[in-house]
């Protein structure tokens, strides 16, 4: 970089390393720092593994002596707790920094405080410097913090006319290969996929991570299947990833059996009120308890690949809080399965609205990103 480098350009930087844990730090959240002294970088680091040295210790540890005196920038406040690791706010004291520039202040009651120690031992510190550009990179991380439940990102590749499969069910493949490659890249951001017992009866899909080079973990697998009707020669019972089936109150004791046999991780969770009748092929699950079960195993975010009904169920209970939609240059026509399942919005007033954040193409199709207006 020609001349002294800019507080903006250390901390763009820093989200740039940051970057580089995608896949491998979940459930932490993802974290860049970059040491400068006398207008230069020095050090570099960021957050490579849960488990593994903080980003703040790996800049001061490539800056070596030169960390004395410097200003750290860090895309996320540093913690002032001890957890797998010690304080970060203990290693930048004893490396002696002048300043410390913080993108966005963590909201982890059990991490925060680091700002204050910091500014209490003397040194400044300043908070916000690319501040919405570093809250998207942890969006999954912050949101599931300060509400207790994971992000949901619902995901569905639609025709013209609002249609996710023909007439005889047939939906391979709607769109064409770029928008398959962005869903992987949706998975690969994501802690958990999760589809319904009928998807994954009917597709049988593997729900892993299928993009070239790709070295990092697999999401947690997710199927919905309040009856236990899962085969146990099921796809997402492969191995390649970890699976849970959450089942509901008239799963067969039996078959939960089976599935655990075949390696599955499986839990109960409570049927939504009114109880399905007992002829009915669906056990519709209490959906937040789901997130709940999840939130509890360290899952920061759900990407949701279901077919109508689960679609359906996440939208009706208010629990989609990102909705990414491949449209297809494509005709279906009324006999075509919709997006949602259901009976419908009654009323215009009643039908939830979104507010459009993305648009961009993949290949012929169009890829929307909205989120609840």
């Amino acid at each position: 970089m020609d001349g002294p480098v800019t507080d903006r350009a250390a901390m763009a930087r820093a989200l740039e390393l940051a970057a580089r844990g995608r896949g491998t730090v979940a459930p932490n959240p993802l974290v860049g720092a970059v040491v400068v002294r006398d207008g230069r970088i020095v050090g570099e680091g960021w957050h490579q593994v849960a488990g593994g040295p903080h980003a703040e210790v790996a800049a001061l540890a490539d800056a070596g002596a030169l960390a004395t005196g410097s200003t750290v920038f860090v895309t996320l406040e540093p913690c002032a707790h001890t957890g797998r690791t010690g304080p970060c706010t203990t290693a930048l004291l004893a490396a002696g920094v002048a300043r410390v520039v913080v993108a966005v202040a963590d909201p982890d009651p059990l991490a925060a405080g680091g700002a204050e120690v910091l500014r209490a031992a003397g040194v400044p510190v300043e908070v916000g410097l690319l501040g919405d550009e570093a809250g998207r990179q942890n969006r999954a991380f912050l949101f599931a913090v300060t509400r207790g439940r994971p992000l949901v990102v619902l995901k569905a590749a639609v025709s013209l006319d609002g249609r996710i499969a023909a007439a005889d069910g047939t939906s391979r493949w709607i769109t064409g290969p770029q928008a398959r490659a962005r869903a992987h890249e949706l998975r690969a951001d994501a802690g958990a996929v999760l589809v319904g017992a009928g998807t994954a009866l009917a597709d049988d899909p593997r729900l892993t991570v299928r993009q070239p080079g790709w070295a990092g973990r697999q999401p947690l697998r997710v199927v919905l299947d309040g009856r236990a009707r899962l085969p146990a020669t099921a796809a997402v019972l492969d191995g390649e990833a970890p699976t849970l089936v959450v089942v509901g109150p008239a799963a067969d004791p039996a078959r939960v059996a089976a599935l655990r046999a075949a390696g599955a991780d499986v839990a109960a969770a409570a049927a939504t009120p009114p109880a399905p009748a007992p002829t009915s092929p669906v056990a519709p699950l209490d959906l937040a308890a789901v997130l709940g079960l999840l939130h509890d195993r360290g899952v920061r975010s759900v990407l949701v690949e279901g077919g109508a009904g689960v679609a359906g169920a996440f939208v009706r209970a208010g629990l989609v809080d990102e909705l990414v939609v491949f449209v297809a240059p494509l005709l279906l026509g009324a006999r075509g399965h919709p997006l949602l399942a259901g009976d419908g919005i009654a009323t215009l007033a009643d039908g939830p609205r979104f507010r459009t954040v993305a648009v961009d193409r993949a290949g012929d199709d169009t890829a929307l990103t909205l989120v609840p207006a």
